[in-house]
């Protein structure tokens, strides 16, 4: 699946989970967790979002900053636990939720 389109669907689950993040608006390169769009809940029902939508597992020594700060890493981070996998599709089962 090509960047744009990983990125895409996290943005899209962002918008539609989090009200901060219709309020105020973002930008892929934002900060998520300083600009308040994220907090430590959110990023879990994130991850779990990740895991179910992507069909990838998110060990616990992943859930690092540097992984889930913006869009932007959040979707290269994705790609890469894809790659690893051997997986190229996420399931469209979870896109509705």
């Amino acid at each position: 699946m090509p960047t744009n389109a990983v990125r895409e669907k996290i943005r899209a689950f962002i918008v539609r989970q989090f009200p901060r993040a219709r309020v105020r608006g973002f930008m892929d390169t934002d900060g998520l967790l300083e600009s308040g769009v994220l907090d430590s809940l959110g990023v879990l029902e994130l991850v779990a979002y990740l895991e179910n939508g992507f069909e990838i597992s998110i060990a616990a020594e992943q859930l690092v900053m540097e992984n889930f700060q913006t869009v932007e890493r959040i979707a290269a981070f994705v790609e890469g636990q894809l790659e690893t996998h051997g997986l190229s599709r996420p399931s469209h089962a979870s896109d509705e939720r």
